[in-house]
């Protein structure tokens, strides 16, 4: 696995093991109800749960991307993150942070008021012009997610004509961009159930490496307990863990450097699974052949 690290306000973040991103949404309509944090003390005991069970970043998010979700103004996702993060801040104050968010002033607030360290967005600058320019200024580490629409539509029959070159298009005419603004801590996400059918995602899964092989950037996988799964063995999101551990495991060995997650403690888990066979698959000797 190829080592990557990030610059997180003149911080260099390590990426030569896999992180875990766990998840705080603030929001009272996210596609998994166990994720739905509200009062003060919901949000208290996720984050410090998050920290505890072992995740490298708390990501929060007060805009809720799932298929079809209800579009809400700047003013109320901002508001949410204010009260959430005022509260991470308090209970984590040492915890990296990132914000997921699409929108140019509310990324620009987070990081100035908050000390935000990454900029998680779903849309990678498509949903607000003004978003590469704000990262170039701001010179925090940005995920861009692939997506085929807008939450509002991206699951109203998504086609490609070739999946891997369209999303492989994307990503490339994006980093070219950033990188000539001087951004240059980029984490790709292929945008798992964002515009995508139920084969488009295992399609995206199977072909997982050739991310980090072609664009020699940071790749983060964020499959957690997502209809790609539940809809697959039949069940719910509640039901999901089995399979988006083996996911995540899967993904791990594809080159995944940050898991974003639900269930913290069973993607730690998985991390240090996955990376004492790759240390003992280093230290070993020659392969016994007969």
């Amino acid at each position: 696995m190829k080592n990557y690290s990030l610059n997180i306000h003149g911080t260099l973040f390590d990426l030569s093991v896999p992180r875990v991103m766990g998840i705080l949404n603030v929001t009272p309509d996210s596609f998994y109800a166990g994720s739905r944090k509200q009062t003060e003390d919901e949000i208290r005991l996720r984050c410090r749960q998050i920290v505890e069970e072992g995740a490298s970043i708390i990501d929060i998010g007060a805009y809720s991307s799932r298929p079809d979700a209800a579009h809400i103004t700047a003013e109320e996702e901002m508001e949410r993150l204010h009260r959430g993060l005022r509260i991470v801040r308090e209970e984590c104050p040492d915890a990296i942070v990132s914000v997921d968010t699409f929108r140019a002033d509310v990324a620009e607030r987070c990081v100035g008021d908050y000390g935000v360290g990454i900029i998680n967005d779903i849309a990678a600058g498509a949903m607000d012009e003004r978003m590469f320019d704000t990262v170039a200024r701001l010179q925090v580490p940005y995920i861009m997610m692939h997506m085929q629409g807008t939450p509002q539509t991206m699951q109203h029959a998504p086609h490609y004509d070739c999946l891997m070159r369209e999303v492989f298009v994307y990503f490339a005419e994006r980093i070219h961009r950033l990188h000539d603004m001087g951004v240059n801590d980029l984490i790709l996400d292929p945008g798992f159930g964002f515009g995508k059918t139920l084969e488009h995602n295992y399609e995206l899964m199977a072909h997982l490496e050739e991310f980090v092989r072609t664009f020699d950037l940071p790749l983060l996988v964020g499959i957690s307990r997502k209809s790609m799964i539940y809809k697959l063995l039949g069940g719910t999101p509640a039901d999901a863990l089995n399979g988006t551990t083996v996911l995540n495991t899967i993904a791990l060995m594809k080159g995944a450097h940050i898991l974003r997650v639900h269930d913290v403690k069973a993607a730690v888990e998985a991390v240090r699974l996955v990376e004492a066979m790759r240390q003992s698959a280093l230290s070993a000797p020659e392969p016994f052949t007969r």
